[in-house]
């Protein structure tokens, strides 16, 4: 089963994030809680846990994109 991970809302203020470095790569194995990507926000840079095990199938955005909160990050394939 396919898992879309998305970027969360990290703060009530927050609209968007900024992506700058990712944590895994296509075909990678993490484990829910690694973190897979970090992100920078107007007040903060924070990694972006995983929520699922199972292996990257995507990476939906690259680095220095800025993404809308609830856009898609990743793709996990669970089983």
């Amino acid at each position: 089963m396919r898992y879309e991970v998305t970027l969360p809302k990290l703060g009530d203020a927050m609209q968007s994030a900024l992506v700058t470095e990712w944590r895994c790569a296509v075909g990678d194995r993490v484990e829910a809680g690694a973190p897979l990507v970090t992100v920078e926000t107007d007040k903060v840079t924070t990694e972006v846990p995983s929520p699922v095990a199972g292996t990257v199938v995507e990476l939906a955005v690259a680095p220095d994109d800025e993404v809308e909160v609830g856009a898609l990050l990743c793709t996990i394939e669970t089983a």
